[in-house]
């Protein structure tokens, strides 16, 4: 007799219908979103930077105080359901850019391969390719701008 091959929660249940822990666990941990972003004013695109939140650790590529980054850092964005029509400035690689845009999660992504590394691997993450904004002036900004397939 085969065995039964049950659903994930992303494949089942829409980003509203998911709890706190589940809308964490899509996180896949590549760390653009703390990327500096500049936005054109006239046509509104979103250009990445290399440049990283000061809180970003860039070896892990996770953040250093996710508790209180937002009292650390007033402008860290917090993603949250309302805001899911304005995820189009997210990594076309986000897991909720991805699924609010009804596509499937990439086999890359920690949710299957069941490895926080495997995102690194796929060569997805900031890892080795950022640098902290502490040692970037806001006005060197745009010389930072980036073009990563990935």
């Amino acid at each position: 007799m085969a065995d039964i091959v049950r659903p994930s929660f992303w494949e089942v249940k829409s980003l509203a219908e998911m709890n706190a822990q589940e809308w964490e666990l899509l996180c896949d941990g590549c760390g653009k979103c703390c990327l500096q972003k500049l936005e054109d004013e006239d046509s509104g695109e979103v250009f990445y930077t290399d440049v990283a939140c000061r809180l970003l650790d860039t070896t892990s590529c996770g953040c250093s105080d996710y508790p209180h980054r937002q009292q650390r850092v007033p402008d860290c964005l917090q993603l949250k359901l309302e805001d899911v029509a304005e995820f189009h400035w997210l990594p076309k690689t986000c897991a909720y850019r991805v699924l609010s845009e009804g596509g499937t999660l990439a086999d890359w992504h920690p949710l299957l391969s069941d490895n926080d590394e495997s995102v690194h691997r796929a060569g997805i993450s900031v890892r080795g390719r950022c640098v902290s904004e502490i040692i970037v002036a806001d006005e060197d900004l745009e010389e930072h701008i980036i073009h990563w397939v990935n």
